[in-house]
């Protein structure tokens, strides 16, 4: 049995480590107190054991056996059963590590099923044990301490992501082209964990509005405490992805305007480039015209007019020097001289 720790637990004070879940439940009931039992990646056959002794609902075990849930809170009878998505950032990477708990509290017992590394749920138990008093108010205590624990290890995520975040702002107006990737990723994490804590929000009230009584008012204070916090987790993580949309779109127009800058040039270039071959073209027609009455006249033939004629020679020189000075004037009055 993958048992990390089980405890029978009265007035808030540890009083049986039995050896095994036959003897828990024997001391639990004998007792009236609370048992707190930790697995840590049970199998089936293992799961089923407590489900059976603690007549846990069977889609709730089957959830917990599944695992990849949402994070989420389902009541069956007097039990809840709660799927909570503990994080961790790895800054080497830009990625939130997702792991998964799940917790089944009843009227006295509570059994949390970790399918993760991650958080070290034997922490809460050693804290909340420094706390009898705390302790002794029952089964919310322990689901508090926990739900504390998770909700506490999300702001070193925010703190990674909100640095990922101004060194992207830095990266975005210095013209890195592989900045938008970066974004990408970057706001499909913010997205995962979002799916993760938005939950919680509505979780927490539920819980908050549970507890009845002047018998449950500290542990309810201490559900609000956690509360505000998720309040704020969530509303941080918004900004963020709201933060990383928007420096899309930033992406996207320093990009158009990139292009339309370098369409310009281009723009520019082709026009310059035109008006050479403008200048190029008018000169190649004005020295064309004197070169075609030259090659015609120059073809030698025996029967060709004026070649007997006396003025010949100086109308074919004329006709060339006036051809050429028409064609010079006629580009230069459109421009292209």
């Amino acid at each position: 049995m993958t048992i990390t720790d089980n405890a029978v637990y009265v007035d808030g004070r540890r009083a049986a480590e039995p050896k095994n879940l036959d003897e828990t439940f024997e001391v639990m009931r004998a007792h009236h107190g609370v048992a707190w039992i930790d697995l840590s990646h049970p199998d089936k056959k293992e799961l089923q054991a407590v489900a059976d002794e603690l007549s846990l609902h069977h889609l709730a075990v089957e959830d917990a056996l599944t695992g990849h849930q949402r994070s989420k809170l389902d009541r069956y009878g007097d039990t809840l059963f709660l799927v909570l998505r503990p994080a961790h950032y790895l800054d080497d990477v830009e990625k939130v590590k997702f792991g998964e708990v799940h917790v089944f509290m009843g009227p006295d017992f509570v059994v949390s099923v970790n399918h993760s590394d991650f958080p070290e749920i034997k922490s809460v138990r050693k804290r909340l044990e420094e706390h009898p008093t705390l302790l002794a108010e029952g089964p919310h205590t322990i689901l508090y301490g926990i739900l504390d624990l998770i909700v506490d290890e999300y702001a070193p995520v925010l703190a990674g992501l909100e640095n990922d975040i101004d060194e992207i702002e830095d990266q975005l107006f210095n013209g890195d082209r592989a900045v938008s990737k970066r974004i990408y990723d970057l706001l499909r994490e913010v997205i995962d964990f979002q799916r993760a804590t938005r939950p919680l929000d509505d979780m927490m009230s539920r819980l908050v509005d549970g507890l009845q009584g002047e018998a449950e008012l500290e542990i309810k204070r201490h559900f609000r405490d956690v509360a505000d916090h998720v309040v704020r987790i969530v509303e941080r993580t918004d900004s963020f992805r709201s933060l990383l949309e928007n420096a899309l779109t930033v992406h996207s127009t320093l990009i158009a305007e990139r292009q339309n800058d370098e369409m310009q040039r281009m723009t520019e270039t082709s026009l310059a480039q035109g008006e050479q071959v403008k200048k190029i073209s008018s000169w190649a027609a004005v020295l064309f015209a004197p070169t075609l009455v030259a090659a015609i006249y120059g073809m030698n033939f025996q029967d060709m007019p004026e070649l007997t004629w006396t003025y010949g020679y100086p109308f074919a020189l004329a006709l060339m020097l006036g051809s050429g000075v028409a064609l010079y004037f006629a580009f230069k009055k459109r421009g292209w001289l």
